[in-house]
């Protein structure tokens, strides 16, 4: 028997004056027992409330608080890529426009706290949203915005991804971006660069190519917006070959190339030939395999036809074969 048994056996109830037992109010147990059940009910309620609220708070796990800061107390990344032609280009006209018609940026920036500014305000660094924040700051309102807790890798790591999937981004101004985090020593060479940022490292190498060129050379274009990626290695060999040559072209062309094509100016600074068509001797012919390019036919400087494959396109033990479709196809003309 236990002992709540043994003690229940030992109450004597005969002695106990009816009119002096409280009544139970009304709704509430009358027992021991009843109290024990009543509370073991609650603590159900409590739990399956408990549980409902966890699941509510779950959906919240990966939401964004978007604040409106005032854009003059943003500045740009300084590993900011963007050219000042890109803020007065009609691309950014028409951002412009469409955030002063909704009366904010809808797609918001992301920012990180950098310290403490005039008046003990906290500043900001960009780490994506230039062009929305420029275009906020001229219209003289407040930018929306995520803030986010970021060292300097992750907050370029961010900035060249978001950057990526847009396709308004030059080749120069992603080389800029590259040149900039390997001069910081944000990493150690290309390589680490393209594997960190899971990008092509031969894209990596063209980029930061073109955003070493000299002055000189940038400036013979209209705008450094137009060079493109391919032009990379061409515009490298002849700064390496004769660069005297190449930087007095540059400067002959910057002074007198009136509405001359990106692609004429090309053509004069490595010395080729240009057609009426706008077409030079450094086209490219991509070929795909499964939709990705697997190599290019192109020409160097000289007009020498070169054939590069990308890493993995062209096994060693399928050369051979590649040299005798070569042959063949020489013998046929």
């Amino acid at each position: 028997m236990s002992k709540l048994q043994d003690r229940v056996k030992g109450l004597n109830f005969d002695e106990v004056n009816e009119s002096e037992v409280t009544p139970a109010a009304p709704g509430k147990p009358r027992t021991g027992v009843g109290v024990l059940t009543a509370a073991f009910g609650r603590e159900r309620e409590l739990k399956t409330e408990n549980d409902d609220l966890k699941n509510k708070l779950a959906r919240f796990d990966d939401a964004v608080v978007v604040e409106f800061i005032d854009p003059a107390r943003i500045r740009p990344s300084r590993f900011a890529n963007r050219h000042e032609l890109s803020f007065v280009s009609i691309e950014f006209t028409q951002l412009r426009e469409e955030i002063e018609s909704a009366g904010r940026n809808v797609q918001p920036i992301k920012v990180r706290k950098v310290g403490q500014g005039g008046a003990a305000k906290e500043e900001f660094e960009i780490v994506f949203g230039h062009r929305r924040h420029r275009a906020c700051l001229e219209l003289g309102i407040p930018v929306a915005a995520i803030v986010a807790d970021l060292n300097d890798q992750q907050l370029f790591a961010e900035m060249e991804r978001e950057n990526r999937s847009r396709k308004n981004l030059s080749a120069w101004e992603q080389g800029v971006m590259y040149r900039k985090a390997l001069d910081e020593g944000l990493y150690s060479s290309m390589r680490r660069l393209s594997e960190a940022l899971k990008v092509n490292l031969s894209d990596v190498s063209r980029s930061v190519s073109l955003a070493r060129l000299p002055d000189e050379v940038v400036a013979a274009f209209q705008s450094p917006l137009d060079i493109q990626f391919r032009w990379a290695a061409p515009l490298a060999e002849a700064m390496q070959k004769n660069p005297v040559d190449t930087l007095k072209r540059a400067h002959a062309i910057s002074k007198a190339r009136g509405t001359m094509s990106s692609a004429a100016i090309l053509a004069q600074l490595v010395g080729v030939a240009h057609s009426d068509t706008g077409a030079t001797s450094l086209e490219e012919l991509s070929i795909a395999k499964g939709g990705k390019v697997a190599a290019v036919l192109t020409s160097d400087s000289k007009g020498r036809a070169v054939l590069r494959f990308e890493v993995g396109a062209l096994p060693v033990s399928k050369r051979k074969a590649l040299a005798q479709v070569v042959r063949d196809f020489l013998d046929s003309n």
